[in-house]
């Protein structure tokens, strides 16, 4: 990424995170000791699972909660400094303000992660909120299953997103609250699975992108308000992949690190010799391992846009996917690609009428490809940003940045800021926030169960950019694609012995 490039997608990606992150402050020793300390009894007790960069990024919006405390951590990864994030030294300086320690890690050799590290900041934080200054509560896993059978009432999952429909499952039949990252999962059957299992079990779980939204409950009141006469279509684009997007699969075969248990890296899916350019951020490029960049990103703009409209699963997906060529013998040849995610693409999703709303078509772009630009923009020598949202009626348009900040309103040659409405409220009723819900078993905003046609309808993306293109007729009740049976084993992962999730 050139500079500019690189300060916006840190800039987005920072808001976006610190929004998902549960928005706690640091909060001193009564979270933990001293004098008016929360009782050990009354504070909930979370794991960690998952300790990259987004892992550490987000803890300090939850560890100063006076209602909870961490007591676990895993990763498969022991410790390492070849992690990837938006600077060399910006996590470390975070972390380090957030311990009042300028010299943690100071001369670390690169980016740090990993289950030891991440132990290490929760103790050394703990710590200093006792007069003591040491604090020894917390314990350090390699495998998520050793935890199922422990006292503890909560995981907070920030793995790789093939894991995360297996440890979800097995955590909620556990009992064992959940809470975690996008996606719920990166295959259909698997998605469906974990809010089949949401419900049945009915305990408290939360979606984090969920907590995003005021913007687009703004616009689409803006919607019913008759501003832009006939909603007709919504268009939503991203600056991701701001990764490595592969477009092989690795041929060289490095020794594993050491300290970095790979097979339990891989979890579900099936055996592959090791290579970094499957780990750490990257593995969002993967079919097998990520959801790419709509996954990654569209949980954040797209989520309110869901629950507001009340969207079921789509009735139709297709794509249009970038595509790679390289030259055999001084012979053109368009790679075959069902193993990463296109470089760039487009993606429609058609959802039917529902109620007073008609028939709808939602796009959604990445890659630097855009929508076409508004002819009342062209006129006013006005661009499309990098990142943003459209909602397109029959009279009118109301766009903004990606989740929906900086509305304007262009109508009638006209365009203006689009007024914020008084009292509004993004949370859907009879829904709380997550602490409330988790601590009361109640219901969150970002309940699991909320999530089947988001997830539906990004996994299914997923299908269709696999299948270089194909448009997809979905039968949401049977949970099958209609025009192209073959498509249907993409539904379902191919699962390692022993690691089988079923219904």
């Amino acid at each position: 990424m050139n500079t500019n490039e690189s300060e916006i997608s840190r800039r987005s990606f920072l808001k976006y995170s610190t929004a998902a992150a549960t928005a706690f402050t640091v909060i001193p020793a009564s979270a933990i000791g001293g004098d008016s300390a929360v009782p050990p009894s009354e504070r909930m007790t979370f794991a960690l699972i998952g300790c990259g960069t987004q892992g550490i990024r987000e803890l300090p919006g939850m560890i100063g909660s006076k209602g909870i405390q961490f007591v676990a951590v895993c990763d498969p990864n022991k410790e390492s400094y070849d992690y990837v994030d938006w600077s060399k030294d910006g996590l470390r300086r975070d972390v380090a303000n957030m311990l009042k320690k300028q010299d943690w890690r100071a001369n670390a050799p690169g980016i740090p992660g990993g289950r030891e590290v991440v132990k290490e900041i929760i103790e050394l934080y703990y710590g200093s909120q006792k007069d003591s200054g040491k604090y020894q509560g917390c314990k350090a896993y390699t495998d998520f299953r050793e935890l199922l059978d422990k006292d503890i009432d909560a995981f907070k999952i920030m793995t790789p997103d093939h894991l995360h429909a297996t440890i979800a499952v097995a955590a909620l039949k556990k009992g064992i609250r959940v809470m975690m990252h996008k996606p719920l999962a990166n295959r259909v059957y698997e998605g469906r699975l974990v809010v089949d299992t949401a419900r049945k079990t009915n305990l408290p779980t939360h979606f984090l992108p969920a907590n995003v939204g005021p913007g687009i409950t703004q616009a689409l009141k803006a919607v019913r308000d008759g501003r832009i006469g006939r909603l007709k279509e919504i268009h939503n684009w991203s600056n991701r992949p701001v990764w490595p997007q592969y477009t092989k699969l690795p041929t060289d075969t490095p020794p594993v690190p050491a300290g970095f248990d790979w097979d339990l890296w891989l979890g579900p899916s099936l055996p592959r010799p090791y290579h970094p350019h499957y780990t750490h951020c990257v593995f969002r490029g993967w079919y097998e391992f990520g959801g790419g960049a709509i996954a990654d990103m569209g949980h954040y703009s797209l989520w309110r846009v869901f629950q507001e409209l009340n969207l079921d699963p789509p009735m139709m997906v297709e794509s249009n996917p970038s595509h790679v060529c390289e030259l055999d013998n001084l012979v053109s040849k368009k790679i075959h690609n069902d193993y990463s995610f296109p470089l760039a693409c487009t993606v429609r999703f058609r959802f039917a009428a529902k109620g007073d709303r008609p028939e709808l078509d939602l796009f959604w772009y990445d890659g630097g490809i855009k929508p076409k630009t508004p002819e009342d923009l062209i006129k006013n020598n006005q661009e499309l940003g990098a990142e943003g949202i459209m909602f397109v009626g029959t009279d009118g348009i109301i766009m903004g940045e990606f989740t929906g900040e900086n509305l304007r309103i262009i109508s009638q040659g006209k365009i203006q800021p689009l007024e914020k409405p008084a009292n509004a409220s993004s949370l859907p009723a009879g829904f709380v926030g997550w602490e409330e819900a988790f601590r009361n078993k109640g219901k969150s905003f970002g309940d699991f169960t909320l999530a089947l046609s988001i997830t539906d309808a990004f996994n299914l993306a997923a299908v269709s950019l696999r299948l270089g293109g194909k448009r997809l007729m979905w039968d949401a009740q049977d949970m099958k694609i209609t025009n192209l049976p073959d498509a249907n084993k993409y539904l379902r992962r191919e699962y390692r012995k022993g690691w089988e999730l079923t219904a």
